[in-house]
C-alpha cells in the first residue's frame, strides 16, 4: 500500500481523493494528521499555489505529496473568486463564501462559471518534475442555494446540461464528470503509464 500527504486539510477533498485511488493501492493521508500547517498560498494561478503547497507538505513529511488548489471561476467578475474561493468571503466557511457571491451576482444575467482544479503530484519536495493535471467542469451559477451534498460552491453551481445543483449530485455522479474527476483522470493515466513512480527516487 502506498500512501500520499494530501496537503491539505479539507475533509471533502480527501475523501473524494481516497474513493478514486483507493483501488490503486494509495492510501491518502491529510497533511492535518501530521500536524503539519498551511502552506502560504500567495501565487497568482492555481498551479503555483499547488506546487506551493505539495513542496510544503512534501519537505514536512517527507512522504510524496498531491496537493490540490481548486476554486471557481464566474465570467462576470473577470473569473472571481478565482484563487480566492475557499477564503472569499475570509475565514468564515463555505455558506458565507456562497452569500457573498450570490450578492455579488445578484441581477446578473450572464451567469457562466466553472470550477478549476489542478493537481500536483510530487515524489519529494526537490522533485524538479512534479506531474500536474488540470480539469474544468463548465456551468452556471444558480439564484439560490440548492442541495446538501458536495462541499465548496457546489450548491450555487449548476452544471452544463445539468437539471439541478452540484450539491444535488451523488458521491458518485460528481466524481463522474467534476473537474477533480477530470484531473484525476489525467492522474490515473499518469500513474497506468508510470506504474513504478512512486517507488521512484
Amino acid at each position: 500500500m502506498s500512501k500520499l500527504v494530501l496537503a491539505s486539510s479539507n475533509a471533502g477533498k480527501l475523501a473524494e481523493l481516497n474513493r478514486q485511488l483507493e483501488h490503486r493501492g494509495i492510501t491518502v493521508i491529510s497533511q492535518g494528521e501530521l500536524n503539519i500547517p498551511d502552506a502560504v498560498e500567495d501565487g497568482l494561478s492555481f498551479v503555483e499555489n499547488a506546487i506551493k503547497k505539495a513542496r510544503h507538505a512534501a519537505k514536512l513529511s517527507g512522504l510524496p505529496t498531491l496537493a490540490d488548489d481548486s476554486g471557481i471561476a464566474v465570467d462576470a467578475l473577470g473569473g472571481r473568486p478565482g484563487i480566492y474561493s475557499a477564503r472569499y468571503a475570509g475565514s468564515f466557511g463555505d455558506a458565507a463564501n456562497n452569500q457573498k457571491l450570490l450578492t455579488e451576482m445578484d441581477g446578473v444575467v450572464h451567469r457562466q462559471a466553472r470550477f478549476h482544479c489542478c493537481l500536483v503530484l510530487m515524489r519529494h519536495a526537490e522533485d524538479p518534475t512534479p506531474v500536474i493535471c488540470n480539469g474544468v467542469w463548465e456551468g452556471s451559477i444558480l439564484a439560490a442555494p440548492q442541495g446538501e451534498n458536495g462541499f465548496g460552491y457546489d450548491p450555487v453551481f449548476l452544471p452544463t446540461g445539468a437539471d439541478r445543483a452540484a450539491a444535488q449530485f451523488s458521491p458518485a455522479e460528481k466524481m463522474a464528470v467534476s473537474h477533480r474527476a477530470q484531473a484525476l483522470s489525467l492522474l490515473h493515466d499518469f500513474l497506468s503509464t508510470n506504474p513504478e513512480w512512486l517507488a521512484s527516487d
